[in-house]
C-alpha cells in the first residue's frame, strides 16, 4: 500500500525531485545515529544537523535538560526537514531516558570525550554493532550520566596546544570519518526496503503542497468513496 501511495503522490512532484529522493535514500543509514545532549548554542546544534544530512545520518536524538533545543535556520539551510529528530524533554533524567531507549533499539552508547580509556577515532571498531554517538554541551561536555552509561569512549587525536575542538567541528570530523569507513565496509548499513519506502513517503508529504488533501483523495478513491 505504501508503494502505491508513493506512486500516486509522485505525480505531484517533479521527476527530478523523485530521482533525487531515490538517490539520497540509498545513502541513508541508521547504523550510526547522533545524540546531542543539552546543547546550548543553536548554531552548533544546527551545524551538526546539517552535517548529518550531508553525510547520510538519518536520525538525531536531542536531549533537553537545562537547555531547550532551538534551530538556527540560517545554519541548517533546511537540513532538519529531511531528518528524523527525536526529542527527550519529559523525564526527570532525559539523558538516562534517551540512553535506555537507544540501548533497547540495539545501539551501543559511545561518548565522544577524551579520557584514559577512550578509543582513537582511527581505531574505532564499527563492526561491533550499531552505534549512538553522544556529543555533549559546549562547556561542561557530556554529563555524568553519560559517563556512567556509556559502553565506549571515542576521541579525536590532537597534537596542538589547544585540547578541544568546537562541537560542530568535532562532530563533522567524526561523522565524516566513520561514514566513509562504514560505506567502504561489508557491514549492512543501508536502510531496509520498508524503511526506505517510509522515508520517501515522508519526504513526499513534506514536499508537496496540500499533500494531506491529495492523500485523502487517494484513500477516498481506493475505498470507492
Amino acid at each position: 500500500m505504501t508503494e502505491n501511495l508513493i506512486d500516486y503522490l509522485a505525480k505531484f512532484a517533479s521527476p527530478d525531485r523523485i530521482q533525487l529522493f531515490d538517490k539520497v535514500v540509498q545513502e541513508r543509514t541508521r547504523y550510526l545515529t547522533v545524540v546531542l545532549e543539552d546543547i546550548y548554542h543553536s548554531q552548533n546544534a544546527s551545524a551538526v544537523l546539517r552535517t548529518c544530512d550531508c553525510l547520510g545520518i538519518q536520525d538525531v536524538h536531542i536531549i533537553e535538560e537545562q537547555n531547550k533545543f532551538n534551530l538556527n535556520r540560517r545554519v541548517t539551510l533546511g537540513a532538519a526537514k529531511w531528518l528524523n529528530l527525536y526529542h527527550y524533554n519529559a523525564e526527570q533524567n532525559n539523558t538516562r531516558a534517551a540512553i535506555r531507549q537507544l540501548k533497547t533499539a540495539g545501539y551501543r552508547i559511545v561518548a565522544t570525550v577524551p579520557q584514559s580509556n577512550s578509543v582513537s577515532l582511527e581505531n574505532f571498531d564499527l563492526e561491533k554493532g550499531k552505534t549512538a554517538l553522544i556529543f555533549g554541551s559546549e562547556k561542561p561536555g557530556i554529563s555524568q550520566t553519560v559517563k556512567e552509561e556509556a559502553d565506549e569512549f571515542l576521541t579525536i587525536p590532537m597534537v596542538g596546544f589547544t585540547e578541544s575542538l568546537n562541537l560542530s567541528v568535532s562532530a563533522a570530523i567524526i561523522l565524516y570519518h566513520l561514514t566513509s569507513k562504514l560505506k567502504g565496509s561489508a557491514i549492512g548499513w543501508q536502510l531496509s526496503p520498508a524503511e526506505s519506502s517510509s522515508l520517501k513517503l515522508e519526504w513526499l508529504r513534506g514536499s508537496i503542497k496540500s499533500s494531506d488533501l491529495i492523500e485523502k483523495e487517494y484513500h477516498n478513491r481506493r475505498s470507492g468513496g
